[in-house]
Parts: structure tokens; sequence; C-alpha cells
């Protein structure tokens, strides 16, 4: 198989830096070697894989493979194997590389060696990404993560990682690896990294249509490389050059290295020079195979010479010969059969493998759309409530009052169906996991029911907490999701009871030494669910009928939701209901506990006791609409704010000017809200940085801590939490003294 263009370039550079990391492991794994000798075949044949010379490099690897015999050494020898095997992948021939593969893995089975094993994994994913399965290559690689943790090894999975981003162009990941690759530490491989990374970032950029970035990371590698005559990379640096400096319309600096190119073609690049490189390994191989059958014979005929040669001797061994040959043709016959359903074995293997690829692109495509939709609704969300929310507080004439809160109710509308079906597909890409913190497990159920009030006063319903006194009153769990999983049982019992009740309760099932059990209840007197609908109620869009989703509406999300949820906890929903008496939605949670902890005095301040008047603050946004609505917002409290229209100018802005608070977006051109976070703790680690942000299902919000934020608000946001937010990180320190 042959590959062009960028897509080979990537390749050469991950087999290049794999050769290198392992030998730098097998050498400090091994024990009794000859360690002058090795490390100086070794050596050798490193440099003459970075001068391009493979079948010198693999003649010297072969002739290593007598000092690791001699020493009885199989974790050299496997190292060995591995690397002659890389080689022959970068010669494109994968019947060799998987002959020595497979050599070093045999021995693996009997060796534990986790180093050699992890290897195994990154030879495996270079043939997938060789293949364009970058997928399966990248799940490859993350297996060789957990196998062994030498900082070299990862150091080149992260750059392998990083190349296969950018060949799916997911720029932002491929970028982060690449920029951390560029000032690495790793005491084996820094210059060489970095001459990768500036390699990787110059292809980068030049897909974005950042030329003139694209040439200095490009300039940046050919000086690298120059400097330590890596040859393949002066070359691919050079070839790159030419073609940006084409683009960027500067010829003279594209002929100059154009000339480059071909001096460097000429001298140590051309095509017969790699076909006799390939023919030469081949030879190699062959001499190799060659050798080790004529050692066998001759170990048999000395074998033979040393028998008894009477004629007793003579008749057995002719008997012997004749049912050899009666087993022999069996074998044959069987051989054939076993080709037979090899060969059948094979091509369902293969066509499973394309219907396995087929899935994962498409799962993959799915989430990427939905990651792009919800962020994309978000940000007009954010201009409409925002709008709205304006509207409303400057007196409004009556009959607009009514437009105007029909509008702030589709607007919320619209949000939630969107926030439920991010939350979905958090769940199928398995990016949720429980917590594990200490909660009170009252307060959470009391919250809830507070925020549906308003909601039940409408309906003329009831609320009714049935709380069981015995539940210890610190609990381990995770608080969000159950508080989400109550939210969505008692909304969807308010839904459909009018005029009614709805309960929540709970009891204590079980206690013991360090963990309860507690039943979970939501029941109400609403309209019921037949036994049909009931088998497919928390199926996603279901919502028993037609007719119940026009007359009540919803998106039929909330009980997949909670169906989803619970999984994490290894809990599952039950249902009891009867037509026009009502349903009951129950569960069990396994719970830690703690006892004798004393319950914290917490001294808060309350919304209405924030005094904005006389803040400024710097709004850090790349959309118009929503710079006008979130300072017009900051002003209906007295607060004053500059706005910086992206990541460079708040840098600058910070630096400058004192604020008492920064609001800063995520998603912007140039650099992110992330890096300009990072940036700005540089010289300023007190001010409170709030991310504003339309979070989507690829976004981390630990990432934002980690980059130094203080709290995230998701837009579009109630007016309510965001002045509460904004309180509780200005006044942090009073309220603390």
């Amino acid at each position: 198989m042959t590959h062009k263009g960028s897509y080979t370039i990537l390749t050469n550079l991950v087999i290049a830096l794999v050769f290198t990391f392992q030998f730098l492991g097998v050498k400090a794994q091994g024990t009794g070697l000859q360690k002058d000798s090795i490390e100086t075949y070794f050596k050798q044949a490193l440099e003459l894989r970075n001068q391009n010379k493979i079948s010198s490099a693999i003649e010297v690897l072969n002739n290593a493979t007598i000092f690791a015999e001699q020493d009885d050494n199989p974790q050299t020898l496997v190292g060995i194997y591995q690397k002659i095997a890389l080689l022959y992948i970068e010669l494109d021939d994968h019947d060799t590389a998987t002959f020595y593969r497979d050599r070093a893995g045999a021995i693996l089975k009997s060796t534990e060696y986790r180093f050699g094993d992890a290897m195994q994994k990154f030879i495996d994913a270079t043939i997938l990404y060789r293949e364009k399965q970058n997928f399966q290559a990248r799940s490859m690689l993350q297996e060789a993560k957990t196998l062994s943790n030498d900082k070299n090894l990862i150091n080149n999975i992260e750059l392998a990682e990083a190349n296969i981003f950018l060949n799916i162009e997911k720029f932002d990941d491929a970028e982060k690896k690449l920029n951390a690759l560029l000032v690495n530490s790793d005491v084996n491989e820094r210059v060489y990294l970095a001459t990768q990374a500036n390699l990787g970032l110059a292809e980068l950029k030049f897909k974005q249509g950042e030329f003139e970035k694209s040439a200095k990371h490009g300039e940046a590698a050919l000086e690298l490389a120059t400097k330590n005559n890596f040859f393949k990379e002066i070359l691919e640096a050079n070839q790159f050059l030419a073609k940006v400096y084409e683009d960027l319309k500067v010829y003279d600096k594209s002929l100059y290295f154009n000339k480059n190119l071909l001096n460097i073609q000429d001298s140590l690049f051309n095509i017969e020079r790699y076909k006799l490189e390939t023919k030469t390994a081949d030879k190699l191989t062959k001499k190799f195979q060659g050798e080790e059958i004529q050692r066998l014979s001759e170990e048999n005929e000395t074998l033979s010479e040393s028998k008894n040669r009477s004629e007793i001797t003579a008749i057995l061994a002719s008997a012997f010969l004749v049912i050899i040959s009666l087993l022999a043709v069996s074998l044959f016959r069987n051989n054939q059969i076993k080709l037979k359903t090899n060969d059948l074995l094979q091509t369902k293997n293969s066509e499973l493998e394309t219907a396995r690829d087929s899935a994962v692109l498409a799962m993959k495509a799915k989430t990427n759309f939905l990651s792009t939709v919800t962020h994309e609704l978000r940000t007009p969300l954010y201009a409409v409530t925002g709008l709205t929310h304006l509207l409303l507080d400057e007196n409004p004439a009556e009959h607009q009052k009514e437009h105007l809160k029909s509008l702030k109710f589709s607007g919320e509308y619209l949000l939630n169906f969107i926030n439920d079906i991010l939350q979905i597909n958090k769940i199928d890409a398995d990016k949720l996991e429980a917590l594990n913190v200490e909660f009170k497990l009252k307060t959470v159920l009391t919250d809830v029911i507070d925020s549906l009030q308003q909601k039940a006063n409408e309906n003329n319903t009831k609320i009714v907490l049935d709380y069981d006194s015995d539940i210890p009153i610190h609990l381990m769990g995770d608080p969000v999701k159950l508080s989400q999983i109550i939210m969505n049982l008692v909304g969807n019992a308010l839904k459909f009871t009018e005029d009614g009740q709805v309960d929540v309760v709970t009891k204590l099932k079980d206690k013991g030494e360090e963990q309860v059990k507690i039943y979970f209840e939501v029941r109400d007197t609403g309209i019921g669910i037949s036994e049909e609908q009931q088998r497919n109620i928390f199926d996603s869009f279901e919502q028993g009928s037609v007719q119940i989703n026009r007359e009540y509406g919803g998106t039929g999300l909330g009980l997949t939701i909670v169906k989803s949820l619970l999984s994490l906890f290894n809990s599952k929903i039950q249902l009891k209901s009867e037509i026009d008496v009502g349903s009951s939605f129950y569960f069990d949670l396994d719970l830690n506990y703690q006892d004798n902890v004393v319950t914290d005095i917490s001294f808060e301040i309350s919304p209405e006791d924030f005094d904005f008047k006389g803040l400024h603050i710097l709004i850090v946004e790349d959309n118009k609409i929503n710079q006008v609505i979130t300072k017009k917002m900051l002003n209906k409290k007295d607060i004053t704010c500059d706005i910086a229209n992206n990541g460079n100018e708040a840098i600058d802005a910070a630096k400058s000017k004192r604020y008492d608070a920064i609001l800063m977006d995520i998603h912007m051109p140039g650099i992110s809200g992330e890096e300009a976070t990072i940036q700005i703790r540089k010289f300023n680690k007190e001010i409170p940085i709030i991310a504003l942000t339309a979070i989507s299902m690829d976004d981390s919000v630990d990432s934002f801590y980690a980059a130094g934020c203080n709290d995230v608000v998701t837009k579009p946001f109630k007016p309510e939490v965001f002045y509460q937010k904004i309180g509780e990180n200005i006044f942090k320190k009073k309220v603390e003294s």
C-alpha cells in the first residue's frame, strides 16, 4: 500500500520516533547483556535509520541478535525484533514486518515485559494508521498508554495521537498536544520531538489558512533538523516551505527551498536508491531465515550420524517414513481444509471490521453534529432570553408583557430540550461518571421541591416530602445527578397531575457499618399509564401516545435520562401505575455515609445583600449582540464594564487596568478563553475569572477550572444565577472573613 502527501510524512515520523524510544527502552531493561557492544549496535542502527539507510540498519540489528541470544536475554531480543518490524513497516513490507512482530509476540507470551507489550500495541496502531483506520489506531494507542508509564513512550504516543487528530481535522486537540511537545522536557528526544511538533504545527496552520504561522513553524523545524542531521525531516521541511511560500506569493523564498529540495533529492532520496534499499532488506531477511533453516538442518544431520546404522534401525526407519508419509498426506488435506476455512473467516472478519469502522464513524459524526448544534443554538438563545429579561425589566405595557412572558417561556422550553439532548448523548458517549462527595440528602430534596413549587401551584397540586429521620445526615455520593433524577421524576408527575398531590418518599431499608440502602419513590394522583404504554415509557422521545404529546407537550426524554443516570449508580427505575388513579416511580440506592461529623456553620450572603455599585468588570466576548446584552445586565446593577473582543485584547486589558472580575467567553477566534485565562494567571493570581460559555458535549468543565477559572456560568443563564455567581466570587473573601 502506498501513501502520498502529508499522510506519508506523518506515518514516517511516527515510525522514526518509535524506533528511537524503543531503543532506549530496551537498553534500560537489559540485565546481563554486554552493554558496550549492544549499545554500539543500537546507536549505529539508529544513526543509519536517520540517514535513510534502512538495509544497513536491519543488518546491524540482525547482528545484534547474536549478543541477545548469547546472553539469553528475551527482553532485548523482543526489542530488536520490534525495531526491525518498524523498519519494514516504513518500507511498506507488511508481511515481513508481521513476521518479526509475531516473533516478538511469541517471546512475550512467556515473558513478563509490559514495555514490550506496549510496543506491540504501538506497532499495531502504526499499521492501522497507515491503513487510514484512525479511530482504531487511537484506541490501540490508548491501550499502549495503560501498559507502560515510560515518559519517552508517553511523549511519542502523544505525538502519534496529535498526528491522528490532525488527519481527522480535530485541530484544537492536535494543537494542544503539539504545543505541549514543542516545550517538552524529554531526556532522550527533546530536540527530535520538538522538530516533529514544529512540522505538525506547520501542517496544521497551513490547513487553517494561517500561512505565515505555518512558515514560521516550518523554518523552526528545518533549523532543528539541519543542526541535528535529521535528513528526512530536512527534506520534508524544504518541501513544505516551498509550498507555503508559493501560496504566500513570496516566490524568491519558494525558489530557494525548491533548489534545496532538488539538491537533497539528488544526493539522498532518489527513487532508485529507495528501491535498492528495499531489495537489500529483502535479501537480508531471506539470508537470516535461510541461516536459521541451515542451522536446524546441520543439527539434524549431526543427530542422524550418531545413530546406529544397523539393519533393524533401517527397517524401523523405513516403517517410520511410511507412517510419516501417510501422516503428511493427512496433514496436507487437513491443512487445505484449514486454509479454506481461514480464508472464509478472514473474509467475514474483514466484513465485520468494515461494519465496525462504519459504526464508529457514524457515532462520531452523530456526536460531533450534536455537539456543534447544541453549542450553536445556545448562542442565539442567550440573545433571546437576555433581551426578553431586559425588556421585562423596562416596564413594558400590559399587552406587551403577555407576549414577552410567552417568549421567555419558549426560550426556556427550547433550552431545556437542548439540555436533555446533551445529557442523553453525554451518557451514550460514556462521558458521565458518578461523583463521590459528602452531601445532605434532605437539603437536596428540599431544594428540588422548592424549585418546582411554582409549577405545582399552577396545576393546583401539592408536593409532600415524606423523609425518614433515621437516614444518616452525612451521605457520600453524587448530589447533582441525584437531584436531576428527582427533579425529572417530580417534574414528570406534576405535568400529568392537576388538582392532586405528588409525594416524594425516602425510607431507610438497610444500614451497615459504612453503607446504607435508601428507598426512593415519587408517586402522583395523575392520569396514570396503561400497561401497554409502560413497556416503552423509558425509551427516548416516548410519551405514551401522540394525544398525550399534543395535550401535555414535552420532549419524552425525562424518564430516559432518569434510567440512564440510575445506571451510573448500578440501580434501576421501577414503575407501578393505574389509569385515572396515578403512577409510582421507585428505586433503591446504595450510598456510603459518615457518622460523627460536626455540621459546619456556613455564613452566606444572599443576592439581595450584594452591593454591586462601583464595581468595574471586563467582558471578554466576540459576539456583538452578546456584548450588548451582558453590558446592559451589568449596568442595571450599577456595574461599569469594558469589552474585549478576543483573548489577546483580554490579556492586554488585564495587564493595563484593574478590574473586580473578568467574564470570560471560552469559544473565540484566535486564542481560546482557556488559553487567555492561563496567560492572565501568570501575572494576576487573585482576580476572579468566571467562564461565561455556551458549553457543548466536548467541553470539560474541569479544564476550565484547571486553566484558572473560579466559576462557570453556562449561556443562556437565568439573571439571578448570573448575579449570584458574580457576587459570590467578588465578595468571597469578605464572606470568609
